[in-house]
């Protein structure tokens, strides 16, 4: 009978279906994308306008302060998330509004 760890060392066969292998070879493929580059979407983009104070860094003249302009990220209608999550239930059957419990509080005889 041979030992776990003499076990473990044993080579895998080419086409070996185990988790291990099949990990391996998913871990290999290149990740996709998880949507298509778009022409109409654009980041947020960032400039600067004007230098508003200058200063000697190192030896060299240098931007300190400045003014930017800010350009808004623009998402395509196609890549837009949706307003709220997708529902993951649904109503099968309503039977209309519900019948509150209300407690009796009265006596009451068992007819028997």
């Amino acid at each position: 009978m041979s030992s776990p760890a003499s076990y473990q060392r044993l080579q895998h066969a080419q086409d070996c279906a185990c988790s291990v292998c099949w990990s391996r070879r998913e871990m290999a493929k290149p990740v996709r994308s998880r949507s298509t580059p778009c022409a109409q979407c654009r980041p947020a983009y960032a400039r600067p306008i004007r230098t508003l104070q200058m200063g000697c860094v190192g030896g060299t003249w240098k931007p300190l302060a400045s003014e930017w302009t800010v350009e808004p990220a623009f998402i395509c209608e196609k890549h837009t998330p949706p307003a709220r999550p997708p529902k993951y239930w649904s109503v099968i059957y309503d039977s209309g509004k519900p019948t509150p419990y209300v407690p009796m509080h009265e006596p009451f005889e068992l007819v028997g």
